[in-house]
């Protein structure tokens, strides 16, 4: 099972253990349906879903079994994580990128080892030289993710990397 991270525990929501996530997840959808599970901080705890509603930013859940606002507050600043498996899509998430060589102008630059977010565009960290570069994840700077080979091809624009 690979646990991909989905967003993180903000605060709670009324006196009934409803819980406030801040996430920017790309596959919402599928992955705060009910019934879900989902692991919640650095311990995975797993948990179930058992309600799900958007209100404002913030993607609103309650955890089967748990009735009181009390029974919540121990996962408070908790990042929240589900098995990548339950993404039933084709469709590649940032959390997959980690770990991938990076190849421009056909050498390996380098490896994903993290990602950002700044106002919802996704920038990859990748250690380079012994030293993190940053690189926008875009779709018109990116030429081809090969899954199976776990590379990235990007485009060499002039200044991207030094």
């Amino acid at each position: 099972m690979k646990l991909i991270k989905i967003g993180k525990i903000v605060t709670t929501h009324g006196i009934k253990g409803e819980i406030k996530i801040l996430s920017n997840f790309e596959l919402k959808t599928e992955a705060f349906k009910i019934g879900n599970n989902i692991y919640i901080g650095e311990n995975k705890i797993e948990e179930t879903i058992n309600s799900y509603r958007v209100h404002k930013n913030y993607d609103m859940i309650t955890l089967k079994g748990y009735n009181n606002i009390n029974e919540v507050l121990k996962y408070l600043k908790q990042n929240v994580y589900i098995d990548r498996n339950i993404i039933k899509s084709n469709e590649i998430v940032l959390d997959d990128l980690i770990g991938m060589c990076v190849i421009i102008d056909h050498k390996i630059i380098g490896k994903v080892i993290s990602y950002n977010r700044i106002k919802n565009n996704p920038i990859l960290e990748i250690n380079y030289n012994n030293k993190t570069i940053y690189i926008p994840y875009n779709k018109d700077l990116i030429e081809n993710i090969n899954v199976d080979d776990k590379t990235i091809t990007i485009k060499n624009i002039e200044g991207l990397i030094q």
